[in-house]
């Protein structure tokens, strides 16, 4: 009796497709859930399977990509997509516990040992409609800080350089200026006698 029942499972389990492997060729990213076309490893087209991705991440995996189908109820047609790798661009040597995002262009976010987070790309741009709040004790620039609208300091701002700082343009003071402990609010030019107006902004 029991073998019937082996038996009889066994052909309930051969008509239920199991999960498997494949290509992916094509993305359809403009719907709610990816869509994705590819080829399965026995050559088969896969058509309009859903990429299903984690809350909070995306990402449009490149042709070329491998992936992993799971038949919904064991049918090839509703099959979706739980995971993707691609060789060529994935991150190689992380330490264990290091956590990376990288994309197929070579930019890369790198969670380091030593709680260190490295960024690597071409243009680091911050849309912040408030305020880019930096809690840190220093900031530094290997070569150059451009600042396009107005840089200001609201304990003092301290500007030194190795070899002199300089200012092309007018500098405005609100108060007044200090160079060298020599205030310029009613500072004595000797060789004219005259003394500079306190700044006006």
């Amino acid at each position: 009796m029991w073998a019937d029942v082996d038996k009889r499972v066994a052909r309930a389990m051969r008509g239920i497709r199991q999960a498997f492997r494949g290509v992916l060729t094509l993305v359809n990213s403009a719907p709610a859930v990816q869509l994705v076309q590819g080829v399965g490893l026995a050559g088969e087209q896969l058509q309009d399977m859903e990429l299903m991705q984690h809350y909070g991440f995306g990402s449009n995996p490149p042709a070329g990509s491998m992936i992993v189908v799971v038949p919904v109820g064991g049918n090839t047609s509703h099959g979706i997509i739980i995971a993707t790798e691609h060789g060529q661009y994935r991150l190689k040597n992380l330490a264990p516990g290091e956590v990376a995002l990288n994309t197929d262009e070579g930019d890369v976010i790198h969670l380091k040992r030593g709680r260190v987070i490295e960024v690597t790309t071409g243009v680091f741009r911050v849309n912040a409609s408030e305020m880019v709040d930096l809690n840190t004790p220093k900031v530094r620039a290997a070569k150059e800080v451009v600042a396009e609208g107005k840089m200001t300091g609201q304990g003092g701002l301290e500007v030194s350089g190795g070899d002199g700082a300089k200012i092309n343009g007018t500098l405005h003071a609100t108060e007044d200026l200090v160079a060298d402990n020599v205030s310029l609010r009613g500072h004595r030019h000797p060789e004219t006698g005259t003394v500079t107006d306190p700044p006006q902004g």
